[in-house]
């Protein structure tokens, strides 16, 4: 393989998560070969978890590790990784959690010194005593809990890539006494790596035991992960939120996997898709020809909205804004931004609803902005495909241009609506837009399960759906088909009043440059909101000299790791991140 095409795999595979059939079917071949795929795992968490304890400044012979272990291949790589340990003289207990263990990987612990507790009475390990007693059966999980407590390093092969739902059972018992329920780790977004790390350190093997492997749920009990050592490639939970919150560092472990005629299941954007889809100036340019926004942003009420919006367009690589508002905004905006141009015109794209009270806090229903907002998101409704002809809208909303609807227009979008309508709620406007469209569904729903109501808001509209959040989750459309983005480069420090004011402009701002490209059938509209969210949270990062992300990129296996102390960065306001926005274009295009 040349150089570019090794590259622009491994491009691919640092940021593309692929379902566990997917993976399963990657690395049979290499199996049929006979490649020791589990020796080649096994090999990585050891050299990871002594990794872990150099960095504490302790050797391995001084550290207590346990390795949960379950009976299939994922509890094999974990006994295996046991075994070296040991023979570099850790001292090291594997807890088996099912029934059985890997026969070569056990024989290969018990050799090297290492120690076993089975808790299943019912457990058919051979040389092994099992057949105990329920009393004694709880004897033994509390001693497996203290174990684990005064461990240094927890090693996670409970459960594989196979399993589907939460955790029954012993796994489920270890997993709510010594990990979480459902809810995300209490600890900040800004770990301050400066402080000693609390013990024991955990190493997820592959994934950690309990997230929702294809969905990136947390279905119940499971144990977060310090770091999580995946292999052949990513698996949507590494990347999908909530679950990606609790895979601490990912290292990749690189199998070679032939994956240029496979879909992956979710990709997540980076610098190279930005750049590639960031429209440079032209020779022949006009402020017309590099797009127009327009803005039916803010109100009487909240009129910085409108200003925010506006800024954020005006620095995201477009030609002009023209606003549409009420006289006190129309002010505001042309203060902040004396270029903006007022009242109708031709636009390339449109971004309403930002700072526009929704229809519970307009019981009058005499907000302008909402009036002209309805009259206009008119023109995108599609209509019912088997309505009578009188019944069909007047115009075909497949040609109107790309238009962005956020906060307060949301609960005025019409049933169904072409891709190139992108709507950008928060989980709470998601849920209440589902509520709206017949689902009961509440905010701590939309939380649990987020990629599952962003698809089912798409499949119910058609609409594009960005649903905002330290990952922020794209579902749209490829050729008719549904397709999942991710956008992970915002710090947490993002999460400030008027940054999604922001982000409506600049995504307004790339839809106009790029609108005479945008048709129902491309893949531009969910790319191009790909891309804003990205370029967004790098803005966010640069203003506040952050390092920390909502996603990382993994460290790939065999390679220089990295430092594992990021900058953390200081807070900041929505204007901070506009006056950053051109750097993170031009980190970009570079």
């Amino acid at each position: 393989m040349v150089p570019d095409q090794h590259e622009n795999r491994r491009e691919t595979l640092l940021h593309s998560a692929y379902d566990a059939a997917t993976v399963r079917a990657m690395e049979r071949p290499l199996l049929d070969d006979g490649v020791p795929l589990m020796r080649m795992a096994a090999n990585a968490v050891a050299e990871v978890a002594a990794r872990l304890l150099d960095d504490e400044d302790m050797d391995v012979a001084d550290a207590r590790i346990v390795v949960l272990a379950g009976a299939g291949d994922n509890g094999g790589d974990g006994v295996y990784a046991g075994a070296r340990l040991a023979e570099a003289g850790a001292n090291v207990t594997v807890i088996a959690v099912g029934r059985s263990l890997h026969e070569s990987a056990f024989a290969a612990l018990v050799r090297a010194g290492g120690k076993v507790l089975v808790l299943d009475p019912r457990a058919e390990i051979l040389g092994v005593t099992a057949g105990f007693t329920a009393g004694e059966a709880g004897e033994r999980f509390e001693t497996a809990l203290r174990i684990i407590t005064q461990s240094h390093v927890l090693i996670d092969a409970m459960t594989g890539i196979g399993i589907e739902g939460g955790l029954r059972g012993i796994p489920a018992s270890i997993a709510a006494s010594v990990g979480l329920e459902g809810a995300l780790p209490e600890r900040p977004a800004l770990p301050d790596y400066a402080n000693a790390r609390r013990f024991p350190m955990v190493v997820a093997v592959d994934t950690p035991s309990g997230v929702g492997v294809n969905d990136g749920t947390l279905p119940g009990a499971y144990i977060p992960a310090d770091v999580t050592v995946t292999f052949g490639a990513m698996k949507p939970c590494a990347m999908m939120p909530p679950a990606c919150y609790a895979m601490g560092r990912l290292t990749l472990v690189d199998f070679g996997f032939a994956i240029d005629d496979v879909d992956p299941a979710v990709e997540m954007v980076d610098d190279e898709i930005a750049g590639e889809l960031v429209r440079l100036p032209r020779l022949n340019d006009s402020k017309y020809s590099r797009g127009v926004v327009g803005l039916v942003t803010g109100s009487t009420r909240y009129p910085g909205a409108a200003v925010l919006t506006a800024k954020g367009a005006s620095r995201a690589n477009v030609g002009m804004i023209r606003y549409l508002g009420p006289q006190r905004a129309q002010d505001m905006v042309l203060a902040a931004r004396p270029e903006a141009v007022l009242g109708k015109g031709h636009v390339q794209s449109w971004v309403v609803g930002s700072g526009v009270p929704a229809a519970a806090d307009d019981p009058d229903g005499d907000d302008i902005q909402r009036e002209t907002i309805g009259r206009l998101l008119r023109h995108y409704d599609v209509g019912e495909p088997d309505a009578p002809s009188g019944m069909k809208p007047e115009r075909d909303a497949y040609d109107m241009p790309p238009i962005v609807v956020d906060a307060g227009a949301l609960d005025l979008l019409p049933d169904r609506v072409p891709p190139q309508v992108l709507i950008t709620p928060h989980a709470a406007e998601l849920a209440r837009l589902l509520q709206r469209l017949g689902d009961d569904v509440d905010t701590e729903d939309v939380l649990a399960d987020p990629w599952h109501y962003a698809r089912r808001v798409h499949a119910l509209t058609g609409a594009t759906v960005l649903l905002k959040g330290a990952v922020t989750i794209l579902v749209g459309e490829e050729d008719g088909e549904e397709r999942t983005m991710l956008a992970g480069s915002a710090p947490a420090w993002l999460a400030t009043a008027g940054a999604g004011d922001v982000l409506a402009g600049m995504l307004g701002a790339l839809l106009a440059q790029n609108s005479p490209d945008i048709s129902p059938a491309d893949t531009l509209t969910i790319e191009l909101a790909a891309v804003g969210a990205h370029l967004h949270g790098l803005a966010a990062g640069i203003a506040a000299d952050s390092e920390q992300r909502g996603w990382s990129v993994p460290t790939v296996f065999g390679q220089q790791h990295a430092d594992p102390a990021p900058a953390l960065g200081h807070p900041v306001i929505a204007s901070d991140i506009v006056a950053a926005i051109p750097r993170a274009f031009e980190e970009v295009i570079q």
